[in-house]
């Protein structure tokens, strides 16, 4: 990608200008990303697969993370009984430094080729540079990914370190698994708050943060690591908390679960609550008041779905008369039990609220081929009854909570009996 801009071909520029990684920086890099393996077989010789040398391991203790150090190059190594003979792995390393202004951060994939009775074998490459500008805006140098629908970091190592498109910048951003500890910060990274720690951040997206937001920066001085955790891996909106957050920070009140904190200042909200109260938004037992009030939020849903399914229902009342009006009026009787079949929305609400199930939530008066009845006795609900318009046979037949009463037999049968009035209708 050609640059663009002053500031990429500046950066463009001064990346040709970098030191190459030294030696020393190689040899740490070697050390710290992989774990050195002591190979030791069943009669108990173990080799080094650092440096190749084989000895009688009588003193290795027999448990399974033993650890022992090489009498011939003095590294410490983990002690594996196994059959293995060759070792490989691939990790990636980081140095961070300065150039001109600008705060660099560089990224290399490291290989690791460690054979039984071998010196070990190493290969470092850089592949990613983060230029990171003092407004905290940033640029990518790095070679070409090879094209792969499940994997980011497939390199195409003999390509050149060029400028890339930040559109898919978190391809580039690399968590390492060891950084050089000799690193050097920008003045104004230091100023913003930066003392040397990450807290588990990557040094890309901390240092943008604290460049780019004086929220942030506010937050990272003040302590509240949590938070400014949580809004760099969330992508959450701080302007929304930040009120809260002035609170918080005036009282001294430190918050250690961002998420749930952040949600129990959005449901303060939804209720009207005064998010500028230390009362509220610094509770002693955040726990307790979040589940409270999710509680209460879980209740509201619950009422609102009911009146929102009642609005929908009286709205279909118009279908359901012009599909099942001519069966309105059928009732009969035994002399016990009477049945009649619903006639309006109201009565489906009516039954499933007395009965306890589903016919009013699961729509069964827009059931094109369902005919509904309800079975009383002396004008207390017992069944509620489901017949099929297509092969006029019950269905179902439901008492409270879908259990069967002493009456379903007869209830059924009497039904049955009179099916003749619903296929006079149904042919009318």
């Amino acid at each position: 990608m050609k640059p663009k801009t002053r500031i990429q071909s500046e950066i463009v520029t001064l990346s040709k200008r970098l030191k190459s990684i030294s030696e020393k920086q190689k040899a740490y890099a070697y050390k710290h990303c992989f774990s050195h393996i002591a190979r030791m077989t069943s009669k108990g010789i173990v080799t080094c697969t650092d440096c190749g040398h084989s000895w009688k391991g009588e003193n290795i203790p027999s448990s399974d993370h033993a650890e022992c150090t090489c009498p011939h190059c003095g590294s410490k190594l983990e002690v594996m009984k196994t059959r293995q003979r060759v070792f490989k792995g691939t990790e990636y390393f980081s140095i961070i430094t300065t150039c001109k202004g600008y705060q660099v951060i560089r990224f290399f994939i490291v290989r690791a080729n460690r054979k039984v009775g071998y010196q070990a074998k190493y290969e470092i490459n850089e592949i990613v540079q983060q230029w990171i500008a003092p407004n905290g805006r940033g640029e990518i140098i790095a070679r070409l990914r090879c094209m792969s629908s499940m994997y980011y970091d497939l390199w195409n190592e003999h390509s050149c370190m060029e400028l890339r498109s930040n559109s898919n910048h978190f391809a580039y951003d690399i968590t390492p698994q060891c950084t050089y500890p000799h690193i050097r910060i920008m003045k104004k990274i230091r100023r913003n708050g930066f003392k040397g720690k990450f807290y588990n951040i990557s040094p890309n997206a901390f240092f943008k943060a604290i460049l780019s937001d004086n929220k942030m920066e506010t937050l990272l001085k003040v302590g509240q690591i949590e938070m400014f955790r949580h809004f760099i891996r969330s992508n959450a909106d701080i302007n929304e908390y930040w009120a809260a957050l002035k609170i918080c920070i005036r009282n001294g009140y430190e918050i250690t679960n961002a998420s749930e904190w952040c949600d129990y200042i959005r449901l303060l909200k939804h209720f009207g609550m005064d998010i500028h109260n230390s009362k509220y938004v610094c509770p002693k037992d955040i726990v307790s008041e979040h589940d409270n009030l999710v509680k209460r939020r879980n209740d509201e849903i619950r009422q609102e779905d009911n009146e929102r399914k009642k609005a929908q229902a009286i709205e279909n009342e118009r279908i359901y008369k012009e599909q099942k009006g001519k069966f309105f009026g059928i009732s009969f009787t035994d002399g016990i039990i009477q049945v009649h079949v619903l006639s309006s929305v109201h009565d489906f609400i009516e039954e499933a609220k007395i009965m306890h199930h589903c016919v009013f939530s699961n729509s069964y008066y827009l059931k094109e081929n369902s005919l509904i009845l309800s079975a009383t006795i002396e004008g207390k609900r017992i069944e509620t009854i489901e017949v099929s318009l297509k092969t006029l046979k019950v269905v179902q037949s439901r008492g409270v909570y879908n259990k069967n009463t002493e009456y379903h037999e007869q209830i059924i049968n009497l039904v049955n009996q009179n099916m003749g009035m619903i296929q006079k209708c149904l042919v009318a």
